[in-house]
């Protein structure tokens, strides 16, 4: 991912209220399009403009070319508040993070995610590296918030049984390896979604963790069609089942691990 600096000039007067909205409305419009990563984004008031710096999956990210609908009247919206469109500087890859996928057309796409992930949660099914959503045709409205903040939902669940404090662990757990939980058929409900506006196959990931045995773990069968999915090598190294009629990819019980 790149660190990307949005410079805000000032041509009239405005107020910090007004800009502060302004900003906010782009900053999100540009997020749930997939264009911005996290949700943290600093904003520093100098003299006659403001900056805020964003982490973008690409270099290109922010190019006019990938703006939905949103984020066009989100920049017009700016006029109002005095300000004039942004000027985008890339500053320079994050090392830290994650890359990007950049396959002209993937073979596949695989529903992904964990609380330490900042990204995006949509995986290529190649290179396993995590697909710019603004690179698929918008999932519902003209963007992708429902699938970002499917992405929001199951890091929370994710975080709350890691760290394992409360009684709310069960039920976070059951979000995350149950098939009939809200949490995964809102995913399997995305999944259908990008599946038929991208035409490619997209594989949902059930988590696994608890089971009494390593043997009875890889005797396993698919909790949708009840065949068998255990694969020789594991997927990417995460995903030890798949399942091409269900389409689902799931682990080895962590505990055996």
């Amino acid at each position: 991912m790149f660190v990307v600096d949005l410079t805000f000039d000032c041509y009239q007067d405005t107020t910090l209220e007004l800009a502060e909205q302004a900003i906010n409305r782009l900053v999100n419009a540009l997020r749930f399009n997939g264009q911005i990563i996290g949700d943290e984004f600093p904003t520093v008031l100098k003299e006659g403009f403001f900056i805020t710096r964003v982490m973008c999956p690409l270099e290109d990210s922010l190019h006019p070319l990938h703006h939905s609908p949103f984020v066009k009247h989100a920049i017009e919206q700016l006029q109002q508040a005095g300000l004039l469109a942004p000027k985008v500087k890339v500053i320079g890859q994050d090392i830290h993070a994650n890359g990007a996928d950049q396959c002209q057309s993937p073979s596949s796409f695989i529903l992904y995610t964990t609380y330490v992930h900042t990204c995006s949660p949509l995986y290529c099914g190649d290179d396993f590296q995590p697909v710019p959503l603004y690179t698929i045709p918008a999932i519902a409205n003209g963007d992708y918030k429902a699938l970002i903040k499917w992405q929001e939902d199951w890091q929370a669940c994710d975080q709350i049984q890691i760290n394992g404090a409360t009684r709310c662990e069960f039920a976070a757990l059951n979000e995350l390896t149950s098939l009939d939980s809200d949490l995964t058929r809102r995913g399997l409900d995305l999944s259908k979604r990008i599946r038929y506006l991208t035409k490619k196959p997209v594989y949902y990931y059930l988590y696994r963790v608890g089971g009494e045995s390593l043997a009875q773990e890889k005797a396993r069968k698919c909790p949708g069609c009840g065949e068998h999915w255990a694969l020789d090598e594991p997927w990417f190294g995460i995903f030890d089942f798949k399942c091409d009629t269900c389409e689902l990819v799931s682990n080895i019980s962590w505990d055996f691990q």
